[in-house]
């Protein structure tokens, strides 16, 4: 990347602005010496901006980025005192979003230590498997969780948010040097169908992978923003990483609920909102508030972006809206800005600025334009492997992506969903989501999901799971005459289930294993 594009866009973002000499220094040398880990990003953001808030939760608890640094080292110091945590152990944090994921995470790193993110959707039987392979050396819980930690192992410490609180209060003064390794932060895998993987993610080594983002993106210096994506996911975490970087205040809810999430966006003036794309469905089927939340970038990510969905939430709030297509692995491959949506509702956009982006057939050479074939991505934040070892399949610096796409003549990506999802029926080749983004524009339809299962006859067939809107009535052979009228016969659902809701993780992916279970 070179120097005049990243110089352009801090200018353009506000984050070259003038400031006192001596913050400024303080800032650049709190960079020198921590780097861009979690914990040199906060330092950067006390050094500059040490009185503005830096954290807001859903009890309207405020706190400043110097307290919030005081606090994160002091459990640093706590944990290496009291826990006998070094340099290179692990640390899980099974935590919803709220001040004190953040300073596990932080305090974690100041260490050297690893923070292992992770689900809280895992079953206890999961959390154990986790906690086994992962090699955990203390689990940092919510209190909501304890009955789930009882199985765990006895030697594995455990930290509440009561014992956590006291190991703050009670730490000696004083601050940390930077650890003789740069602990490294874990990202499980969704783990819709068994037990998660542990993704290490690697450390920014400039402002690379904040300019590729803010480019595309327009968030500002000091804005205010709320991450309602859970933070133990990629996205929610990358929204952390990007909200240090900007020096931006973040509010924080334990819980999503589309309403409470509606009156802080108005209540904080949030300008930026970080979420899953349920949550935008959600979001929509209340009355939008008056006066409206002052919103100038919705990010989403996590899951795909139903077709109908960037029309409709436009149309309540604007041209905010702003799609990233990544995974755990692969961070990030491409943005949609609300004009790509606006041209091209399901598409997930253009590559940012260093990332490179094809798409390959089996043996590795490029398809023609307009034709399926498999995404890999290269960037600066690949993933480093597995904690088992495993890594996934590369080819020339890109990574697999373990989608299907394809770009048109206008350079835009489309996904046709997982290369595990695409079935064949009959001899044809079937893509799931194309079925999905389909019944989703019906209007009767709340949510829509389709998966592919075994046939006798065919070898495998569709079956769509509808969960209606409020009110609304549809039967089974109109849906099936709706997609026979607009796509091929192959892709019409032999079986069309009607549900109360699709059973979703934290993250908004569908739990198919859920859903196979209507099928008896």
């Amino acid at each position: 990347m070179d120097l005049p594009f990243i110089v352009t866009t801090l200018t353009r973002r506000g984050l070259l602005t003038p400031g006192r000499p001596i913050r400024v220094a303080s800032q650049l040398n709190a960079l020198r010496r921590w780097g861009w880990s979690i914990a040199g990003e906060l330092r950067q953001a006390a050094a500059r901006d040490p009185d503005r808030v830096a954290v807001i939760d859903d009890q309207g608890n405020e706190l400043t980025y110097a307290q919030l640094l005081d606090r994160c080292v002091g459990l640093a110091r706590a944990l290496r005192a009291g826990m006998g945590v070094q340099s290179g152990d692990r640390i899980g944090v099974l935590c919803r979003n709220h001040p004190g994921l953040i300073e596990t995470l932080v305090a974690t790193t100041l260490l050297g230590a690893d923070a292992v993110l992770v689900n809280t959707g895992l079953s206890p039987a999961q959390l154990t498997t986790v906690a086994g392979e992962q090699r955990l050396r203390v689990l940092v819980h919510d209190d909501e969780f304890t009955e789930r930690t009882l199985g765990l192992p006895a030697e594995l410490q455990r930290l509440d948010e009561r014992a956590r609180e006291e190991l703050i209060r009670t730490a000696l003064p004083g601050d940390l040097p930077p650890p003789e390794r740069d602990g490294r932060t874990i990202v499980l895998t969704s783990g819709t169908t068994g037990v998660p993987k542990g993704a290490r993610r690697p450390i920014p080594t400039g402002f690379g992978p904040l300019v590729s983002i803010i480019d595309r993106i327009p968030l500002h210096a000091r804005d205010r923003v709320m991450i309602a994506a859970p933070v133990f996911h990629t996205w929610g975490y990358a929204a952390l990483q990007v909200c240090f970087a900007l020096r931006a205040t973040i509010v924080l809810h334990r819980r999503f609920d589309p309403a409470a999430t509606l009156d802080a966006l108005v209540e904080q003036r949030c300008r930026g909102l970080f979420a899953v794309p349920v949550m935008l469905q959600r979001m929509l089927e209340l009355p939008a508030p008056d006066p409206r939340p002052p919103l100038k970038v919705v990010a989403v990510s996590g899951s795909a972006l139903p077709g109908g969905l960037p029309a409709a939430f436009m149309g309540a709030y604007g041209d905010v809206l702003y799609n990233m297509y990544g995974s755990t692995e692969a961070s990030w491959a491409s943005i949609a800005t609300p004009a790509d949506l606006r041209t091209a509702p399901t598409t997930a956009g253009r590559p940012p600025y260093g990332t490179r982006l094809a798409i390959l057939d089996d043996a590795g050479e490029p398809v023609p334009s307009g034709r399926v074939g498999r995404i890999f991505v290269g960037n600066e934040m690949l993933f480093e492997g597995y904690t088992s070892g495993a890594d996934r399949e590369r080819h020339d610096g890109l990574l697999n992506t373990g989608d299907l796409g394809r770009l048109n003549a206008d350079g835009l990506l489309f996904v046709d969903g997982r290369a595990d999802d695409m079935i064949v029926s009959g001899g044809e080749n079937v893509f799931p989501a194309e079925v999905e983004q389909l019944l989703a524009q019906l209007p009767q339809v709340r949510e829509a999901a389709v998966i592919g299962v075994a046939d006798a006859e065919y070898g495998q067939r569709l079956a769509a799971f509808l969960a209606l809107r409020p009110g609304e009535t549809l039967d089974a052979d109109a849906v099936r005459e709706y997609v026979r009228h607009y796509l091929a016969r192959f892709s019409v659902p032999r079986d069309v289930v009607f549900v109360n809701y699709l059973p979703r993780n934290a993250t908004g992916k569908v739990l198919t294993r859920e859903l196979r279970r209507h099928l008896g």
